[in-house]
């Protein structure tokens, strides 16, 4: 049941921030502006845009997966 639950909440943290990112052009993304100083424009979005969205997605959609497949990873 965690599994699921988690999956989830992964899969929707993902899915806002790809949202935002598309919709809001970054207005809300602390992270982002601090990622962008430290690393440079373009290697700055690129990590974050993996952390805060990929990364999540991929989990998400996993842990779901393997709840429907009767798999317990948190359990």
């Amino acid at each position: 049941m965690f599994n699921l639950i988690f999956g989830i909440l992964f899969l929707v943290l993902g899915l806002i921030t790809l949202f935002l990112r598309l919709f809001k052009s970054s207005k809300g993304m602390k992270k982002l502006d601090k990622f962008k100083e430290f690393y440079g424009e373009k290697a700055g979005t690129i990590i974050h845009i993996i952390s805060y969205t990929v990364v999540p997605i991929v989990i998400g959609i996993i842990l779901i997966v393997a709840s429907c497949m009767g798999i317990a990873i948190f359990e």
